[in-house]
């Protein structure tokens, strides 16, 4: 993989988020996590400058999707403030099962509003009894004529109560686990969809996460996403290429605690020299610096394959090693991060310790790091490497 495997205008495009993430972003970020509210003047602000359209193709309204350059995108805010990167990642899973398995007429009844930014979207998975574990979910959507009925609850609903459509999936053949989840989509001004409680977070405080209910909510039959039954494929094939979203926003954080930390070091003397210059804490920066290094090769190229077309086994194992490692960096970067500074660093004045504290969410959602490894461990065991044994007593 080229060292840079963007293109000019691709760049061009990377260099403006640079630039708005510093300029315009940067310095909402510690009122953002201070008040927990939504920052809707930072979606107006991609809404002015079209960034919501890097997801999505020109026939709907977008530059042209590509999943590199969103990974970029999400990056760079994210080194400023992960609140802020999330709204491009959740956008970007809230409309992936209609981009993959919509129909004409659904990509063109809402894509369009996606990639303007009018409307923001969700996925609704996770109930308060199922996590990892879909098959046990008991959200059912009934056959009614030409319409189908809702009920049941989602947890940990990213963007709850601002998104204006949520890729919703539910039971539509109880007692058939995985077969028997469909994908739909609901809009929030639907009768019988509700905003539950908004939670109170440790970290990424300004983006929503809730709950929300269905309550005999009536959608059209036209809403359902591909087939009966097709919803876990859907939903599996969704989160192979949104995961390396978290993958990004863990990276950004990352490299903008490393950032953070490396010019407070040269600034800050002890023993006559900057601390950056004493042994064990230049070490630390080279460490931190190395596996973000490392963390953006994999996950750049993860997105190259994504918009090579890569499906199937080889996208699922890279997905889920990008997500798993660029966290799992953001997790121990930002740790060493407030270390470096020291008591500065466990104070709010200071941004690392805001940085850390978003850092641990990308452990844990859209799949937590355990089901990561069990994922990449399932695939290897696929693989038939015998043949790299030949010869060998």
């Amino acid at each position: 993989m080229a060292a840079d495997p963007l293109s000019d205008e691709q760049r061009e495009i990377r260099d403006l988020v640079r630039t708005l993430a510093r300029d315009r972003i940067a310095p909402r970020a510690a009122e953002i996590d201070r008040t927990a509210e939504f920052p809707w003047d930072v979606v107006e602000l991609f809404r002015e400058h079209e960034l919501f359209g890097i997801l999505y193709e020109e026939e709907h309204g977008g530059l042209g999707a590509s999943s590199l350059l969103a990974l970029v995108a999400i990056e760079e805010i994210s080194k400023v403030c992960a609140t802020s990167g999330l709204i491009i990642a959740v956008q970007k899973l809230g409309s992936l099962a209609l981009r993959l398995a919509g129909t004409d007429e659904q990509r063109e009844r809402w894509l369009p509003r996606l990639a303007s930014g009018e409307w923001l979207a969700a996925y609704a998975l996770t109930e308060p009894g199922s996590g990892s574990d879909s098959a046990a979910m008991r959200t059912e959507a009934r056959r009614e004529g030409d319409e189908y009925v809702l009920n049941g609850s989602k947890r940990f609903i990213t963007n709850a109560g601002v998104a204006e459509l949520y890729t919703v999936f539910a039971k539509t053949g109880p007692g058939e686990g995985h077969s028997g989840i469909s994908a739909f989509v609901v809009e929030a001004s639907t009768p019988g969809f509700e905003v539950g409680r908004i939670e109170p977070k440790m970290g990424i405080k300004g983006s929503t996460t809730g709950e929300i209910f269905f309550n005999d909510c009536r959608i059209p039959a036209g809403n359902l996403i591909g087939e009966e039954g097709e919803g876990f494929k859907i939903a599996m094939r969704v989160l192979d290429r949104s995961r390396p979203g978290i993958g990004a926003q863990g990276l950004g954080i990352a490299q903008g605690a490393t950032d953070y930390a490396l010019e407070y070091a040269k600034s800050r003397e002890t023993m006559g020299k900057p601390i950056a210059e004493h042994q064990l804490v230049g070490g630390m920066l080279a460490d931190m610096e190395t596996k973000c290094e490392a963390a953006r090769g994999l996950l750049y190229k993860c997105g190259q394959l994504i918009d090579d077309g890569v499906d199937g086994p080889e996208l699922t194992k890279i997905s889920a090693m990008a997500k798993l490692y660029c966290s799992d960096v953001a997790m121990e970067v930002t740790t060493n991060a407030v270390q470096i500074l020291g008591g500065y660093g466990y104070i709010q004045e200071y941004p690392v310790e805001r940085m850390m504290r978003d850092a641990k969410i990308t452990q844990i959602y859209e799949g937590t790091n355990e089901i990561q490894r069990l994922v990449i461990a399932r695939e290897m065991a696929k693989e038939n490497r015998a043949f790299l044994l030949a010869g060998v007593a």
